[in-house]
């Protein structure tokens, strides 16, 4: 009987909760959300209408309406990539001057729901790995795995410059720790489900494993989940 469960990843920016949870999908056949990518999305969208989210904004159901995310898979690249109102915007909401806006947008009540609402509706069939800040503690309470993902500060930082390095983009390791330290203190610290541990979550420091075995790490995990929900179900049955 093929049992199905959601994995829930959340923690720091820079710890690799994306490229782990693309690899953990992949190899159960799962369906991958970057729940981060939807905020990262809105942000260009506030950015690209010059919208200024620092003053109240009487009108933000109406500018919701107007955004439309989606997210398509590039064959020949092998990689999900992000739509903005059919545009694809994968590389564009990578760039620094996004990431230094997207955590007070993010903390924006009116888009957390908005975005909090179809991040559920894509959980309903089961079988996903969704990452972000609070998706284990707000999205999906009732996941069968949490995962929260840490690192010591400078590796992150390390790790977010060899990113933008192979996006041909500049950034010193004093101003990617600036943001990082910043995005941090936003996230943990925002009224609306801020980034925390939950309860039931396994606990990933990746300071000083590879890639490889973060990975390993997580599919043990799942794989004992899904064990014991098909066992449960066959007993149910």
């Amino acid at each position: 009987m093929d049992a199905k469960i959601i994995i829930a990843i959340d923690g720091y920016a820079a710890c690799g909760k994306s490229t782990t949870a693309k690899m953990v999908a992949q190899h159960l056949h799962y369906n991958y959300i970057d729940s981060g990518a939807m905020y990262r999305a809105v942000t260009l969208f506030f950015i690209q209408q010059k919208i200024n989210y620092q003053q109240e904004i009487p009108q933000i159901e109406e500018i919701l309406s107007q955004i439309n995310i989606h997210f398509g898979y590039n064959a020949a690249l092998q990689k999900s990539e992000t739509f903005l109102n059919e545009v694809n915007v994968e590389n564009e909401i990578r760039k620094m001057y996004v990431s230094e806006q997207v955590s007070p947008i993010s903390a924006i009540p009116a888009i957390r729901k908005a975005m909090v609402t179809q991040q559920q509706k894509l959980g309903q069939a089961k079988g996903i790995v969704m990452d972000g800040r609070d998706i284990g503690t707000h999205v999906f309470p009732e996941a069968e795995l949490k995962i929260f993902m840490t690192a010591d500060m400078h590796i992150r930082a390390l790790r977010r410059q060899k990113e933008l390095e192979e996006r041909k983009e500049i950034g010193t390791l004093e101003q990617i720790i600036k943001n990082l330290e910043e995005r941090d203190y936003q996230d943990t610290h925002r009224k609306e489900n801020p980034l925390k541990q939950a309860q039931d979550a396994y606990l990933l420091d990746n300071t000083q494993l590879s890639f490889e075995e973060q990975c390993q790490f997580i599919l043990q995990l799942a794989e004992e989940k899904i064990r014991q929900k098909q066992q449960l179900s066959y007993i149910q049955n």
